[in-house]
């Protein structure tokens, strides 16, 4: 979800040259978004139903210049492959507090219902135009 929103955020806000990609820690490559996520996506005009997951890897961490976790288990991992010099929680750089203490995991709804999704959703696209506007602000100062 967190991709789709960025590149939609991204568009609405004409922000050319982002592209954001997702891979997870202990995806299944090639699984599709779970029903949770393809319909509280497409209740806002997202269309996940083309996703597929990705497995984080060397590769996925040598061509991103940001990264962003979800949680600090993710940003472990992150680490352990060699990219920790440019990763940080998402909550951390949404709030300008990538140095600062431990700002929060966002819980993957996984098996949960509808409403835990549309929560996750929510609270998604909030960092997610949070950390645009940083990196726009970024850019032009």
């Amino acid at each position: 979800m967190a991709e789709a929103i960025a590149t939609r955020l991204a568009g609405e806000g004409a922000m050319t040259g982002l592209e954001a990609r997702s891979a997870g820690v202990g995806a299944f490559p090639g699984s599709p978004p779970s029903g949770g996520a393809v319909r509280v996506a497409s209740k806002r005009g997202v269309d996940l139903r083309d996703h597929r997951a990705t497995l984080l890897t060397r590769r996925e961490i040598e061509w991103a210049d940001l990264i962003l976790t979800m949680s600090p288990g993710h940003l472990m991992r992150v680490s352990e492959l060699g990219g920790g010099a440019h990763a940080t929680l998402l909550t951390a750089y949404a709030e300008g507090t990538e140095t600062g203490a431990d700002s929060g995991s966002i819980p993957d709804p996984i098996g949960g219902s509808d409403e835990e999704y549309d929560r996750t959703y929510r609270r998604l696209e909030d960092l997610v135009g949070k950390v645009l506007r940083r990196l726009a602000d970024e850019a032009s100062g």
